[in-house]
């Protein structure tokens, strides 16, 4: 998930209650729910593929996750043990309530990232092995409005914290305004974004009136309670759209007498009753959606082929590029494309994880364009 969905959940829990098992635990609760995310760093020293390879890893790992929620808490006493005796004052800081709080909130990150269909590597350093909850958008604005609602709502006590929200507010509403919808249909794009201005000039009303300020830590139990409940329904509607996804791979599978080897729904961006489905065959990958509601679509199914032959080797030339090493790592169902293939200008091997492209369309992460030597090109095709 993205770190404003991490950052709106630690907050939430430390008004739901943690904030009050040490001081500083407010702090801490916002730090260790973006803690596994450290990962960034490497980008200070490394390109964009090391990234790549180290993202959700170790530190988003059991193993990780354990040895931050310790390391975290334990900065926070020695730092305070450290000003109290310089101040000459009693240390004021609780270390077991911090390791608490820690834990608590930092076990909602890895579990948050494997709800969606990037990844986790839970078993890392022993196994690399990815796991996926498919149910659940990487950026979700449903978390964003009920957790920020509520955080909003105990948070918003002097001006510069209304400021604050002020900002995040207007940021987030350009998002839902501007951005893509992952190609939603314009009925529910629209029904969104109105339920958006809905809940937000309902949350001014009610900041303003005042209505909810005696419930104090119940509004945030309130709003971490809804988000489960709907990424339970989030995962309820993944069975059923997989279901959907099952027997559309059949039939496709039959048409082109093919064995199926995976298929998988994968959730798009606000549209709960919109699922991207791949179907894995021995032969080739296919793309496409299911809707949960209306008929399913007619559109034609892209069709990826899975090289052989003397595409196959030229493919195999490629992947010798480091580069290549770690995105077939990552990558969940790889795509391929050869350019040129005659080698009379220049061939051109395209990757991409169909998950989020295709070979030749994406300039990101998600895909990767090589070139190949052509005189190790006509040794591996001879």
């Amino acid at each position: 998930m993205d770190n404003l969905t991490h950052s709106l959940v630690g907050l939430t829990a430390a008004k739901a209650g943690l904030e009050k098992l040490s001081p500083g635990a407010t702090a801490l609760c916002l730090l260790a729910a973006n803690a596994p995310d450290v990962d960034v760093a490497v980008l200070i020293f490394r390109d964009r593929w090391a990234y790549l390879h180290h993202h959700r890893g170790l530190t988003h790992s059991i193993i990780g996750v354990c040895v931050l929620a310790l390391a975290l808490p334990l900065v926070f006493y020695l730092a305070d043990l450290l000003i109290a005796r310089i101040r000459h004052r009693q240390p004021t800081v609780r270390f077991k309530g911090l390791l608490l709080a820690s834990a608590l909130t930092m076990a909602t990150h890895p579990i948050l990232d494997w709800t969606n269909n990037y990844g986790m590597r839970f078993l890392l350093p022993w196994n690399p092995r990815w796991f996926y909850g498919d149910f659940l958008f990487v950026i979700d604005p449903v978390f964003w409005l009920v957790l920020g609602g509520s955080a909003f709502l105990l948070t918003s006590n002097s001006r510069k914290q209304i400021s604050l929200w002020l900002v995040i507010g207007i940021l987030t509403t350009a998002l839902v305004l501007v951005g893509s919808l992952g190609g939603n249909a314009p009925s529910m794009l629209t029904g969104f974004r109105v339920l958006w201005f809905v809940a937000i000039l309902l949350l001014a009303a009610i900041h303003r009136g005042k209505v909810l300020e005696h419930f104090g830590s119940r509004v945030a139990i309130a709003g971490l309670l809804v988000v489960t409940a709907y990424s339970a329904a989030l995962f309820v509607m993944h069975r059923v759209a997989l279901r959907n996804a099952n027997l559309q791979a059949a039939s496709i599978a039959r048409e082109h007498a093919e064995q199926i080897l995976e298929v998988v729904a994968m959730p798009t961006l606000a549209n709960p009753t919109e699922w991207l489905c791949i179907l894995d065959t021995d032969r080739a990958t296919y793309k496409f959606n299911v809707a949960l509601l209306g008929q399913p679509s007619n559109a034609s199914v892209p069709r990826f082929e899975k090289p052989l032959g003397s595409t196959a080797k030229i493919i195999a030339l490629a992947e010798r590029d480091p580069r290549a090493e770690v995105f077939l790592g990552f990558a969940r169902f790889p795509g391929y494309r050869v350019v040129g293939e005659d080698c009379l200008t220049q061939t051109l091997v395209q990757f991409a994880d169909l998950r989020y492209t295709e070979p030749g369309k994406g300039r990101g992460t998600f895909s990767l364009e090589l070139p190949v030597d052509c005189p190790a090109l006509e040794r591996a095709t001879k």
